[in-house]
């Protein structure tokens, strides 16, 4: 889950929501007895999340660049008070956000940066706000501008964008039940909690944003392992409380690779090839 350019109004709004869904949760995970927050880990998070929203404020103009001359060299105009045309660009977006976050995690450039938001040991809302400080330069809005050459005005897309992170945040909590029939065609907090797991079988699995059908679709859908608990965190990683660290140690660990690396196939691999390959 990586945001592109929100407006300043949108994230104040998605910022003063969540914190009151957060201390909601904290407080049912108290009265049923569960841990669900580790309060080093969410002070930690909170700390990265101050920064990215920082980052992005000074990033939103030149982000902005690419996607209005892309839009001055579009194939069609489509409106967007029509019907046919947002779900048209839902469907797009959703279906562009699947691949982009499968790419996340299969090209180690993209993970260095999606890696920070499956850090955290302990999944609940505020591990939803944990996103990596490097979401640009990684290219995650590369991904998007195939919707605005066809004829999807920028905002249009970018408040699309928006509505999945919106869901997406409510998605991270294990104090949901299953949601019945819904299960089947949306990303759920089922479905998502398997996402974040560390078990094997979990691994690079429930890509989706609000849907899960392109996971049920292209192979990527997993349940939940019937006979072990769920574990989250970084497989092998070490668990910090140091949000520079957090946000960062990925991209160190990367270019260290990259100068260990003796020629030039082997230094691509170590920017491009699988993370732990």
């Amino acid at each position: 889950m990586e945001p592109l350019f929100p407006s300043p109004y949108f994230r104040g709004l998605i910022l003063v929501t969540a914190l009151g869904f957060m201390a909601l949760e904290y407080g049912l995970g108290r009265l049923v007895h569960r841990e669900t927050h580790d309060w080093r880990e969410s002070a930690a998070t909170l700390g990265v999340a101050v920064v990215q929203n920082l980052i992005r404020l000074v990033e939103a103009g030149i982000v902005a660049v690419p996607f209005a001359f892309v839009y001055q060299h579009r194939l069609f105009d489509f409106s967007a008070t029509s019907a046919p045309a947002m779900l048209g660009l839902f469907l797009g977006s959703e279906f562009l956000y699947y691949w982009q976050h499968r790419a996340s995690h299969r090209i180690r450039w993209m993970w260095a940066t999606h890696r920070v938001h499956h850090s955290p040991t302990k999944f609940n809302l505020t591990a939803a706000i944990r996103l990596g400080w490097t979401g640009n330069i990684s290219g995650n809005f590369l991904f998007f501008l195939p919707l605005v050459w066809i004829g999807f005005h920028p905002f249009a897309v970018v408040a699309m964008l928006g509505v999945n992170l919106t869901y997406q945040f409510f998605i991270h909590t294990e104090l949901a039940p299953r949601l019945g029939p819904l299960e089947f065609a949306l990303n759920t907090p089922t479905h998502h909690r398997v996402h974040h797991a560390s078990n094997e079988p979990c691994l690079d699995k429930n890509y989706g944003g609000i849907l899960i059908i392109f996971d049920r679709l292209f192979g990527t859908f997993a349940h939940a392992p019937a006979q072990e608990p769920l574990r989250y965190g970084l497989v092998g990683g070490k668990r910090s409380f140091n949000p520079v660290r957090i946000a960062l140690g990925e991209w160190i660990a990367m270019l260290h690779d990259v100068r260990k690396a003796v020629g030039a196939r082997a230094k691509f691999r170590a920017l491009f090839g699988p993370p732990g390959a």
